[in-house]
C-alpha cells in the first residue's frame, strides 16, 4: 500500500505524518517540479518531474505509479487538482484511488464566483460577491455594500492578488489591470479555518476540526486556536454533502454577529492542517483505512482545544543538486 504526494513543496509535515501512519506498511512517494522543495527529501522515494502545465506530465505520473505500485494519489496545490480528477480513470485502471473530490467540485471550488452563486442558490451566508463594476456600483449606491472592499481574481490560491480597496479610483485600477476579477464584501468577523475528511467508501463526513484564526501570512494560517462548535459543525456537514465532496478539505469560514458565513473551499490538504493533527485530528490514518478497504467511524470533534498553533521556521540542508 503506497501512496504518491504530487506536488508537495514545502508541505514537509504533512509528508512526515504520512509517512508515520503507513509505517511498516508502505511507502510514500513524493514528487516536485524543483529539485529545491524540502518535503521531496522526508519521502521514503522521490522524483522530480515536469512542471503540471507541460506535455507528457500525466505519462510521466502514471509511470510512477507503475513502477512503485501506487495506491492512492493526491495533489497539494490547487492548480492540479482538476487536472489529476480529469484522469480518475486512467488512475483507477492502474489500481490507483484519486484521494480527491470530482472534476467537477474541484472546478467549482477553484472559480470563486462559481462557488459564490451556487452557495447563493443554495441558501448559505455568504459574502456579498460582484464581477462587474456596473453591479458593484448599484449595490453601492443601494447601500448593500459599502468601502472597503476585497478585490481578487475570479481564479487563484494562496491569497494571491488580493487587494483591499477603501474607494472607487481603486478598484477600478485593480480591475483594469487584472483579467476576470471579483469585488467581495469586507467581513469583519472572526476567521476560522475547518479541516474535513470524508470517507472515501461511505461517503460520509467522519472528521471536522475547526480553529479560529489569529494570524495569517502570506495566505496561510500562522497562529491559530482549537474550538468546538456543534452548531458549526451541523452547518459545515450539511454544507460538504450538499456539495458532494470527498477525500480531504479545507474551508475558510467567517463568524459574525452569530451567524456563519462559508467563503471558500479548498479540496485538498491546507497550510494550516498541522494545527488539526497535533490536537488528535489524524486524517492520514483515515486515508490509510479507507486505502485498505475499512470504512472509518464517525470521530467529528474528537481532538484537544483551547490548544494554540504557532508557526515557525526550519531548515534543511541537502547536496548541491546537478
Amino acid at each position: 500500500m503506497n501512496l504518491l504526494i504530487l506536488s508537495c513543496g514545502t508541505r514537509d509535515k504533512v509528508v512526515q505524518y504520512f509517512k508515520k501512519a503507513f509505517a511498516g506498511e508502505g511507502k510514500v512517494i513524493c514528487t516536485d517540479c524543483s529539485p529545491y522543495a524540502p518535503a521531496l527529501y522526508e519521502a521514503d522515494v522521490h522524483y522530480i518531474v515536469p512542471r503540471i502545465t507541460e506535455p507528457g506530465y500525466m505519462e510521466n505520473i502514471f509511470d510512477i505509479c507503475r513502477k512503485e505500485n501506487v495506491t492512492g494519489v493526491l495533489s497539494l496545490i490547487d492548480p492540479e487538482l482538476s487536472l489529476i480528477a480529469k484522469h480518475e480513470e486512467e488512475f483507477r485502471a492502474l489500481g490507483v484511488t484519486v484521494i480527491e473530490s470530482s472534476y467537477e467540485l474541484c472546478e467549482r471550488t477553484l472559480n470563486k464566483w462559481e462557488m459564490y452563486c451556487w452557495m447563493k442558490e443554495h441558501g448559505y451566508p455568504c459574502a456579498k460577491s460582484y464581477i462587474t463594476l456596473e453591479s458593484f456600483y448599484e449595490a453601492l449606491e443601494k447601500g448593500e455594500v459599502s468601502f472597503p472592499v476585497f478585490v481578487k481574481p475570479m481564479k487563484g490560491s494562496a491569497s494571491l492578488h488580493i487587494s483591499k480597496a477603501e474607494d472607487k479610483e481603486t478598484v477600478e485600477l485593480l480591475f483594469s489591470h487584472g483579467e476576470q476579477m471579483m469585488i467581495q464584501e469586507y467581513m469583519t468577523g472572526q476567521e476560522i479555518g475547518a479541516d474535513v475528511y470524508i470517507d472515501l467508501i461511505s461517503k460520509e463526513v467522519v472528521s471536522i476540526f475547526t480553529k479560529k484564526k489569529l494570524v495569517m501570512r502570506a495566505g496561510e494560517t500562522d497562529k491559530a486556536i482549537s474550538f468546538r462548535d456543534e452548531r458549526l459543525f451541523m452547518e459545515i456537514e450539511r454544507f460538504v454533502k450538499e456539495n458532494g465532496f470527498s477525500g480531504q478539505i479545507d474551508i475558510d469560514i467567517f463568524e459574525q454577529d452569530g451567524v456563519y458565513y462559508f467563503s471558500e473551499v479548498n479540496p485538498r490538504f491546507g497550510g494550516g492542517y498541522p494545527h488539526a493533527y497535533a490536537c488528535g485530528a489524524d486524517h492520514m490514518t483515515l486515508i490509510k483505512n479507507n486505502l485498505a478497504g475499512i470504512t472509518n467511524m464517525r470521530q467529528i470533534g474528537c481532538y484537544a482545544v483551547n490548544k494554540v498553533m504557532m508557526k515557525y521556521n526550519e531548515i534543511m540542508l541537502i547536496d548541491t543538486v546537478e
